[in-house]
């Protein structure tokens, strides 16, 4: 394991850090993946939009998906490879770009599909067509990121789907996981057969869609790969996987800087970093991310709160205990910081955005700074 306390020394704080030899052991397991199935694996945009590292991501995987023109259109420049596309609702003003960069689209309804499918001959990539469906099955608990609730926007049940134009589509495509494994993605094609295989035949293609930890120490990829096979034997379709944390998974770092210690019942250290500004799903999933060196509350000497410099009350990172008391100037690094943090970070409070770094056989790298104009510009 590299020294990232010396190699953090070195950048600006706070900074995230990706490590580059990880992410390659990373991609290097979605490739035996690829090889050994056939499936098509494409890097899902919307948990890590890194661009610099596409040119070393596509030399592994087959491409990219997107969740709006934007991310299309930097999948396509920045990347190559297949794009694909997926949106609960495309504007009309946007569509036309959005045939002529991407490869599929997904539809979320039929009456898209008729809308638009004007538009989608008249490319001159003429993409294939496809819908999403709700197979009505999912084991996610946070009902913030469960698409299969009741109620739920995401996709076709089958009581609608038997009620399209299934002669313009040529795939389907599901999206029911967060951070889970093959065992989960086995059940639910139980529950995606048991509601739509009998068009399964009929089409080109299904979208396992994402949220497949397949990188994750304890994944197993031998039923991930068994899962692929299935469905690509029984039906003669090609299958594509969407992971977006899987292909970053514990490749990134977030360093920081202890700013001042102070007591209110117990020792809270401020730090110059926020949950709410660069790393949200702290707040929003929640979860606690583990520090290098510290340990749960109370498990060393030292117990202190972290929290931001904002002046949202609630902006608290979480608890942690340290061998020796933290003092201004102590870097620490929070670990797992790749997916789901540059993606959806803010400037709230005026509060500077991270830098970006890398770091590899090479030594440290700093990507991207940002400043003032960053904040300026948005508003």
């Amino acid at each position: 394991m590299k020294d990232y306390a010396q190699i953090a020394r070195g950048l600006p704080s706070p900074c995230y850090l990706i490590d580059t030899d990880l992410l390659r052991k990373n991609l290097e397991l979605l490739r035996s993946v690829e090889q050994r199935t056939g499936c098509k694996i494409l890097l899902a945009q919307k948990a890590f939009s890194m661009y610099s590292l596409y040119p070393m991501i596509r030399e592994y995987i087959s491409g990219t998906t997107a969740s709006s023109l934007f991310e299309a259109r930097l999948g396509r420049e920045e990347m190559g490879g297949q794009t694909h596309i997926y949106a609960p609702a495309y504007r009309p003003d946007e569509f036309p770009q959005i045939a002529q960069l991407c490869d599929h689209i997904v539809f979320n309804s039929f009456e898209q599909l008729e809308r638009f499918y004007p538009m989608v001959q008249a490319s001159a990539r003429r993409p294939s067509c496809g819908v999403r469906v709700n197979p009505e099955y999912s084991e996610i608990e946070t009902a913030l990121y469960n698409p299969c609730a009741p109620g739920s926007r995401m996709g076709i049940t089958l009581e609608h789907f038997e009620k399209g134009d299934l002669s313009k589509i040529s795939g389907i495509h599901f999206h029911t996981m967060c951070e889970q494994g093959a065992d989960t993605l086995e059940r639910t094609l139980d529950a995606v057969e048991e509601k739509f295989g009998q068009y399964l035949g009929a089409l080109e293609w299904v979208n396992f869609g994402g949220g497949h930890h397949i990188t994750r120490k304890d994944y197993d990829v031998e039923k991930l790969i068994a899962c692929i096979e299935r469905i690509r034997d029984r039906y003669g379709v090609q299958v594509y996987l969407e992971p977006g944390e899987g292909v970053v998974l514990n490749t990134g770092f977030l360093c920081c800087t202890v700013l001042d210690t102070m007591k209110n019942g117990l020792d809270i250290a401020l730090v110059d970093t926020s949950a709410a500004c660069h790393m949200p799903d702290v707040l929003e999933m929640p979860y606690r991310p583990e520090i290098i060196g510290a340990g749960k509350p109370g498990e060393k000497m030292y117990t202190y709160r972290l929290g931001a410099p904002t002046c949202l009350a609630g902006d608290i990172i979480g608890d942690y205990s340290f061998d020796r008391p933290l003092v201004p100037g102590d870097r620490l690094i929070f670990c797992d910081m790749a997916l789901y943090t540059m993606v959806k970070n803010n400037t709230f409070n005026g509060i500077n955005l991270p830098a970006i770094a890398t770091c590899g056989d090479g030594g440290a790298q700093v990507v991207r700074t940002f400043g003032y104009e960053d904040f300026k510009s948005r508003l």
